[in-house]
């Protein structure tokens, strides 16, 4: 299977059509479609690593502020429990708990209600852990490998630029210009293959400083660029950012 990045930005892409959800729609139709699905979102940090492992995950409503209709929205994906014990026994450098109130964050089913309107694929989600270095992150990830050979999507879900800090209104559009500057900048390391730089992306100058005021919708994208293999091509898709300081830029790899 191959693996994405997706840029999830607003929640309210969950119920609209951009041309960012017609990117994800389009995306899907490209490709095989998974056994299951396990998703690292932005949206669910722990201290300690944890998988979703009920049988039939909620859909979670983790923002405030937002219209009713959104509020309204279901996912009712079927979690995969074999899925999760699969991971927990493959992974035996880190250990992995099993968790059993989670479910599945907006990071997760906005996308999803797009990519598989139709809910008919199991998903799990996998936590970011805040003890893990970026290069522990990175390190991690190339453990879940074995679960591309077993037709599972791995979906990383975040936001390469991601400053809600200094939105601009004014832009809904296309990025100020230091936010446009890290997003060619992120781009042309990830083409160039430069894992190490990405990972020490806070030595990377003011622009990619500004992108990253925290690193948890920066670090899925550590897990999918771990996961590509030296002969598989990065494509970039939905390259755009929005309201001045969020990039919607995603990737498949395969």
């Amino acid at each position: 299977m191959p693996v994405l990045f997706v840029g999830h930005g607003n929640p309210m892409n969950a119920i609209q059509k951009t041309e960012f959800t017609k990117g994800w729609r389009s995306i899907a139709e490209s490709i095989q479609k998974p056994e299951s699905i396990l998703c690292i979102s932005a949206h669910w940090e722990t201290k300690g690593k944890y998988i979703t492992a009920m049988e039939n995950p909620e859909t979670i409503h983790d923002f405030y502020g937002f219209p009713e209709e959104l509020f309204n929205v279901q996912y009712p994906a079927k979690g995969n429990t074999g899925l999760a014990d699969a991971v927990k026994d493959k992974v035996t450098n880190y250990k992995i708990e099993p968790d059993y109130k989670w479910g599945l964050d907006h990071g997760c089913w906005s996308v999803l209600v797009h990519m598989y309107p139709e809910a008919d694929i199991p998903v799990v989600q996998l936590s970011l852990d805040r003890n893990l270095s970026p290069e522990e992150h990175f390190k991690f990830a190339k453990e879940l490998s074995f679960l591309r050979e077993k037709g599972v999507l791995i979906l990383c879900s975040g936001n390469i630029v991601h400053n809600l800090g200094i939105i601009n209104w004014r832009k809904p559009d296309s990025g100020d210009d230091w936010a446009e500057t890290a997003n060619d900048t992120f781009k042309r390391l990830i083409s160039a293959g430069e894992s190490g730089k990405l990972c020490r992306y806070d030595t990377l100058g003011t622009e990619i400083q500004l992108a990253t005021p925290s690193p948890e919708h920066y670090l899925p994208l550590l897990y999918a660029l771990s996961l590509k293999n030296e002969n598989e091509e990065v494509t970039f898709f939905n390259d755009k950012v929005v309201f001045g300081s969020i990039s919607m830029c995603s990737l498949l790899i395969k």
